[in-house]
Parts: structure tokens; sequence; C-alpha cells
């Protein structure tokens, strides 16, 4: 509790390492992960480090281990993970790993590239098979054979050829012509029909079709659909246009037999080569496969041991050499009380290493501001994480995170009171609570579930607070609850006949005295819910709660700073900022409060309040408020007071004016004191150097933080100080209202979306009409997750947000420190990467 209460107590310690002992004892000390070293080498470039063919041999490492984490990715291979945390291996281990890790990449890409070459000879071979099946198909469609004679066309160069066209060689006429057979994408054949057209200007007949399954690419392994072509053309210097055009159009060509027999013949060939290729393709893949299943069962091991060794190296380098080489000085911060443990594990570290020298470690006086450091578990470390984005506090100051795990979801449920809506979350939560373990081990890796799965206990929180609140405003998806029966009374002119006739009806509280009655014993009364008035008295209630809840939340944070004062011995702040600001912000904000309560309880209706207290006339709060902050009065209704109480002028002006008398003190005296205290130092330090050269000493050193101090830079920045908190209490009591308008937005929409949706299904009686209630009842039940749980509670969870960065943590949080990051194993075990 005294870590979440305020960061944990740190030293600056100095570490002497035996240059045989310093990996392992680094190794365990990234176990504990207690230990932040400093960098004792900030000017020396990367590359130019002790240690640098380490960290580069490690660099080589990991990418071998990522080349075969993307081949068993690719292969759709289970990586293992047996949950195993193997230590950092020695450092002489190193190359039986690289050894191993060479070993499987050069075996790999070996497979890989046979498998490659393999793959392409298939797909030439696949291709030539159906060249020729559709070279033949295209011959044995000639009924009669004749000669094929030349015709000029006019046609568009995408028109097809429907002549009858047979080789030269197996017709007979005065012109015979040549033909190419080849293989192209799909995509390219009118380019490619286009380019023929016009270069040969017409003088090509080209036949195509499609090859109906697609071919699977050697190189990329996408699947490509191809289209086969015959080019038809008349002299050698057609010939090579043709074979120019598809070289440039990236078609590939194929030798084809003229004659039907030989291209039999060839088709045969290639169909036993094609099944000689698949079995020893097959055999390939067969290998590929063992090899990968082999390595996937180590793979998360080596992952670790690679990066515990690439993250020892990446912290020797940032340690000194003595100059005897035989000795590494680190610097680090660790906490007071883990001495003990850091110590046992540098003694483990070098009774592994086998060295006889004991590392040394000494406690350094600085005046560096320390990191700071909280220790949290699963269930804090979501609040601290929200307090820690808005800044990271500074050391030992105050930790609001112990109080925002109670505030922050009491907060969000007033602003999001249904107990229908709380009671989705609360389920969602205690799901992700009871099997986080096996939610854990799963490794999910979306951005949005990881960050709902790590606040999980504040949604659980949440869920519990919005149910609270939701009883209390009766909000049950927009509609009461009726448990201990209603304490209203309609009167005896209305009845249940003519009451289901009545479109509205206005309550009136005063009619309860003749019923002596009692009443609603928890919450809001269930009959408000059907009464015209209902918004008028939810909106006044609301808005009075909303304030004294935020004026309570602003003065318990004022309250906090004097914990920060006492702590840090800041006397001159406690009394010249704190007893100020608190006399300013209770004698407005909560003189206004107390108005509040005061009027509820001596104002109100019926024979138990003369005509002074009745409901007529009840004074406006804020129009007192008002007047008693502009000295002014305004004219009572007849037959009313114009005071709520006795002397309530007198107590006005007294508390405005220690309001008005706070500015000033928080303005003038603190920079006169410190100017004061700052000069005083001065002819005191002036007068120790006078003395000190007298007697022929050294002078001591300046004191550099005295010597950068401004009286103006003091005052002004203590003006912006008192104008930023008595604008601020203004300000923040009046964003409070946030509050109320988020929990009208809310209970509205609630209800608008059941009037408009579910109560078009409950209005059906008929067989059709259930089934018509089933499908409203679904859109109904996506909009209320959608909208009311999803978006409602984002925008009340932020605004929830707001009112604690702001409003609440600026009465005493600074948050100008900077986190406690020590060297740890953690992560690398979690399998998150590890940063230089």
């Amino acid at each position: 509790m005294g870590s979440i209460f305020r960061s944990e107590a740190m030293a600056l310690c100095q570490l002497f390492l035996s240059s045989e002992a310093a990996y392992n004892c680094v190794s365990e000390l990234g176990e504990i992960g207690l230990v932040q070293f400093r960098d004792l080498n900030p000017d020396v470039n990367a590359f130019q480090r002790k240690f640098v063919h380490e960290v580069r041999r490690c660099d080589e490492m990991e990418r071998q281990l990522r080349y075969l984490e993307k081949e068993m990715l690719k292969d759709n291979l289970p990586i293992v993970d047996t949950g195993e945390n193997p230590e950092a291996p020695q450092p002489r281990e190193m190359v039986d790993l690289e050894a191993t890790f060479e070993k499987l990449e050069n075996e790999l890409r070996e497979v890989n590239g046979n498998a490659e070459t393999l793959k392409k000879n298939s797909l030439e071979l696949t291709e030539l098979k159906h060249v020729l099946q559709i070279t033949q198909i295209f011959f044995d469609e000639q009924e009669t054979p004749s000669s094929l004679h030349l015709e000029q066309r006019d046609s568009e160069p995408n028109t097809s050829i429907t002549q009858n066209l047979l080789p030269a060689e197996e017709g007979k006429g005065p012109v015979q012509l040549g033909f190419v057979a080849g293989v192209t994408r799909r995509e390219r054949m009118p380019m490619f029909e286009r380019m023929l057209w016009r270069v040969c200007r017409g003088n090509v007949f080209v036949r195509q079709s499609e090859i109906h399954e697609p071919l699977e690419d050697p190189v990329t392994g996408e699947a490509v659909h191809k289209v086969v072509f015959l080019i038809f053309f008349q002299g050698e210097q057609l010939k090579n246009k043709v074979k120019k055009i598809c070289d440039g159009c990236r078609a590939t060509t194929y030798p084809c037999p003229e004659s039907k027999q030989d291209r039999q013949e060839m088709g045969q060939g290639v169909k036993g080569r094609l099944d000689d290729l698949s079995v020893v393709l097959n055999q390939t893949t067969d290998h590929r496969h063992r090899v990968l299943a082999a390595a996937a069962k180590h793979l998360r091991t080596w992952f670790i041991k690679v990066r515990k060794i690439k993250a020892i190296y990446h912290t020797l380098n940032m340690l000194n050499l003595d100059v005897t080489n035989k000795c590494l000085i680190a610097e680090c911060w660790v906490p007071c009380s883990d001495l003990g443990v850091i110590q046992d594990g540098l003694r483990k570290g070098t009774e592994k290493s086998g060295s006889s020298v004991q590392p040394i470690l000494n406690c350094m006086q600085t005046t560096m501001m320390p990191p700071t450091f909280h220790r949290t578990n699963k269930f804090t470390s979501g609040f601290q994480a929200l307090v820690d984005s808005y800044g990271v506090a500074s050391y030992r100051e105050i930790n609001p995170a112990l109080y925002t795990t109670t505030t922050f979801p009491f907060l969000f449920a007033v602003m999001f009171g249904d107990a229908g809506h709380g009671m989705i979350m609360l389920l969602f939560a205690a799901w992700m609570v009871i099997r986080e373990k096996a939610l854990i081990a799963a490794k999910m890796k979306g951005e949005i579930w990881n960050i709902f799965f790590g606040g999980r206990y504040i949604l659980l929180l949440m869920g519990l607070f919005s149910i609270y609140t939701g009883f209390i405003y009766n909000d049950v998806f927009s509609k009461s609850t009726n448990i201990f029966g209603s304490a209203f009374h309609m009167g005896n002119n209305v009845t249940l006949a003519n009451l289901t006739v009545l479109e509205e009806y206005t309550l009136d509280p005063g009619l309860d005295d003749e019923y002596d009655q009692k009443p609603y014993p928890f919450g809001y009364d269930p009959m408000w819910q059907i009464a015209v008035n209902k918004i008028a008295f939810q909106n006044s209630y609301k808005m009075k709660i909303s304030i004294i809840i935020g004026v309570v939340h602003m003065i318990f944070g004022v309250l906090l700073s004097v914990v920060n004062h006492v702590f840090f011995k800041n006397w001159l702040s406690l009394v010249f900022e704190f007893i100020p600001q608190i006399i300013f912000l209770i004698g407005l904000f909560g003189y206004l409060c107390i108005m509040v309560f005061h009027k509820w309880i001596h104002y109100g209706c019926g024979e138990a309040f003369d005509v002074e207290h009745g409901s007529s006339c009840a004074p406006s709060v804020l129009i007192t408020f008002i007047n008693m902050v502009l000295l002014k009065t305004d004219e009572p209704p007849e037959n009313c007071s114009l005071w709520m109480y006795k002397g309530q002028y007198t107590v006005q002006v007294v508390l405005l004016l220690l309001c008005v008398i706070c500015v000033p003190l928080m303005l003038i005296p603190k920079p006169l004191i410190l100017n004061s205290r700052h000069k005083a130092n001065m002819r005191a330090r002036n007068f120790q150097s006078v003395v000190e050269s007298e007697m022929g000493e050294p002078s001591g050193p300046h004191h550099k933080e005295e010597e950068e101090f401004e009286f103006s830079e003091v005052f002004i920045e203590q003006a912006i100080h008192t104008i930023e908190y008595v604008l601020g209490s203004v300000s923040h009591t009046a964003s409070y209202l946030r509050l109320w308008a988020l929990s009208l937005a809310h209970g509205q929409l609630s209800e608008v979306l059941w009037s408009m949706v579910m109560r078009i299904g409950l209005a059906q009686s008929s067989i059709v009409g259930s089934i018509i209630l089933y499908l409203i009842f679904a859109a109904w039940a996506v909009l209320t997750i959608s909208i009311l749980v999803l978006m409602e509670g984002l925008s009340a969870f932020l605004h929830t947000l707001r009112l604690h960065w702001v409003e609440f943590q600026s009465k005493f949080y600074k948050g100008e420190g900077y986190a406690f990051q020590p060297l740890t194993f953690k992560h690398i075990i979690n399998g998150e990467e590890e940063e230089a």
C-alpha cells in the first residue's frame, strides 16, 4: 500500500563488476527486474562501444529466427509455447546457437531454392502441356484441309479471327503460313493483340484460348490466370517481329511441332516429366515441413535466449571500463527496499561465472531526481496507467491512482446511470476477469482487445457502480422498477380507470400529507416514470447533485496537497497556498452546497411547512449565490422572507471578504519570503567565502539553484498559479455539470430507443407479431450495445478522465517525474520486442 500511496524510495548506486562476472551479474539483475542502469557513455557512438560486435551477432541470429518464423507461418505451422523461461546462455554458447541457426537457414534456403526451381520447371511443362492440347484442339476443328491464303483485314486488333487455319506443311497452296504458340497473362492479352496488330500492320492472325484452372506463380505463390495464343504469319520478317513483340510483352513462347503425331509424342513426354516432377516436389515439400516442424518446437526458446543475450550486451555497453580493463563500473537506480535482493542476485551471478572477485554495490549521494516507481498488481495497474497517461508523478509525490480506484468508476456511473447497461458491462468485464489466465495464454494481439483486457478491472468497477446509480435513478433500460410500492397518491378524483385515458399526469408531492405516506425507500419513486414533470424534477436534482459531488471532489484534491507539503516540509506553501485555497473554495462553493442542503431540508409543501417555507417561497440557490457575490438583494415574493435563515447577509459578507483576502495571500507573501531567503543565503555564503579566503582554505562549490533564482520569474509563476486557481475554481465547478448533462442525455437516448424501436414490437399481438418482435428485439439489442453501451460508455469514460486529469489532479499533482524503467526480461518472456 505504501508504494501505491507514493512512489518508492530510490537509491543511486555505484556497481563494480569484474570482467569475468559482469555478464552473469547483469543476467541475474535482468531476471530480478529491479535495476535501472544509467548510460555512462552518452557521447560514445553506438558503433564504437565495446560489445558492439556481440550485439551485431545477436541481430544476425534474430534475423535468422525471424526468417524461420516467417517460413513457419507460411506453412501454417504452430509455434510451440511451453511457457518455459530459459536462462540467458553463457557467451561461449553463442557459437553453438549461431551454428545451429546458420545450418537451419542454409538448409531451408537450399530446400526453398530447389522447390522454386522445381515449381518453375513444373509451370513451364504445364504451360507447354496446355499449349499442345489447345493447339491440337484448334487444328482438329478444321473440317477440310485447305491452303491458307493471306487476306487483308481491316478489323480492330482485338477482333477474333475465326477462319479455318492450317500449318503450311498440312496444306498446299500459293501462300504458306508459319505460326508461333505461347502463353501470357490474361490481363496482358488485349494489349498484346493491339501491339501485334499495329506493328505487323494487320498481317497476322491470332487465335487464343483461356486456361481454365489458374496456375501458381513459383515466386509469389499467387494464383495467375493465363491464356494460350497462336499467331499465324507469313515470312521471316514477320516472324522476327512477332518474337520480339512476345519478348517485350513478357509472353512465353514454346516450340510446337507442326504435325499431329509429333505433338502427341511431345505431349506424352511432357506428361511423364510432370509426373516425375510432382513426386520430387512432394518429397521436397515434406522435407521442408519436417525441418520447420522440428525447429518450431524450439523457436520460442531460441527467441528468448537471443533477446536476453542482446539485452545483456546492450546494458554492458552502458557501463564504463576502468583503466586496467579488468573491471566494469555501472551506475544504477535501485529501490531502497530491494537492496538485499539485488545483493543476492549479484552474489548468484558471481558464483555462476566462477569468479573469485565479489561485486561491490555502494549507495551514492546525488542531487539528481530519482525515477518514479509504483508497485502495481493486476487490479491497480489499469488505474495507474490512466494516471501515468497524463504525467508520471514526481519523485515521492502523492499518487492519485489510489483514490482513482474509487472516484473514477463512481463519477463514470453518475453519467452512465442505467442498471441494465451497467449489467452488460459488468458481465463482459466479469468474463474477462474469470477467464483472464486462458485469455492471456491465447495471446490475442488486437489493439482494441488489448485496451479492453488491460482495463478489465476498471470495467468491472464501472459496471458495479453503474448498477448502483441505475437503481438510485430507478432506470433499467429506460424503465422503472416498483419494488417497494409508490409513495405517491393521485388524489380522490383520479382512479385507475381514468388514469389509463390520461396521456400525461403531473405529480403533486403536496397530496402525500393526506395519506401520511413516507418517501420511497431507495432512489427515485417509480411514479416519476409516467409524470410529465419528470425531466424538470430530474434536471433540478441531478444538477445540484453534480455540483455537490464536484465541490467535494475538488476539496478532497486540495486536502491531498497538505500531504505533499508536509512530506516535503514545504511549510511556506502549506501556509500561503493551502490555507487560502481551502478557505476560498469552501467559502464560495462549499457555502453553495450548504445552501442546497438547507433548501432541501427547510423548504417543502404540505402542512408540515408554513407559508414562508412553502414551495412558492423557495428561493433559487443559484440566484442567491450570484447576489452574494454581487452584494445585491432582490425583492422577495409576497408573504415570503428575503433570507433563508437569520443572519444570512452577515454570513455571506464575511465569507466573501475572506475569499477576497485569500487572493492576495496566495499571490504576494510567498515570492517575497523566497526572495528574502535567497538574499539571506547569499549574504551567508559571501561571508563564508570571505572567512575561507582569510584562512587560506578553498571556497566551497556554489549552489546553482540559488544563483539561478529570479524574483520576477517566481512572482510571475505565483501570479499565474493564483489566477489559474481562482478562475479555475469557477470553471472547474461548472465543469462538473457534465455529470448532469451526460446522465440526462443517456437517459433520454435510452428512452427514445425504447419508444421508437421496442414499443413497435411489443404492440404486436398476432403470431406474425411475435416474429416481428423477435426481429425488433434483435435490432434494439444491437443499437443498445453499439450506441448506449459502447459509444455512450466511451463518452462518459472520456469525460470522467478529464474530470480527474484537470479538475481533481490539478489541485495537488504536478506529474513532472519520469518512470522507472529497469532492465527486465519479463517483456521478452511475454513475447514483446526488446528495445535498444
